[in-house]
């Protein structure tokens, strides 16, 4: 699917939006990663109930900003928090070629 952006006046205007507001609990302890590149990431991951309550999701969570790292870092099991931030789709090299995923960018971490 293509997004198609909007001409005003001759001007293009792009509407899209990639920014969103999560509450969980967090499902376990947050992992510390060092990339090939000297980025520093924390991830972890964050349950979120279903709005039917039929379920839950398990989403993948990066924080990539020093703030974020350390909050993250920080984080125990079971606990409850609000995350603002994006979706991205990450790349790598992994053995059996070219790899993705897609993960919140978390901007901002706040305990509950």
């Amino acid at each position: 699917m293509v997004l198609k952006k909007k001409v005003v006046d001759e001007v293009e205007v792009d509407y899209s939006l990639n920014d969103l507001l999560l509450r969980g609990r967090v499902s376990a302890p947050a992992t510390i990663k060092e990339l090939p590149s000297g980025d520093k990431v924390v991830e972890f991951r964050l349950i979120v109930s279903r709005v039917d309550r039929a379920g839950v999701d398990t989403l993948d969570i990066g924080a990539w900003s020093a703030k974020a790292r350390k909050t993250a870092a920080s984080l125990k099991s079971d606990e409850w928090i609000e995350i603002t931030g994006s979706v991205h789709r990450r790349f790598w090299q992994a053995p059996s070629g070219l790899a993705s995923r897609w993960q919140v960018q978390a901007s901002e971490i706040k305990r509950l």
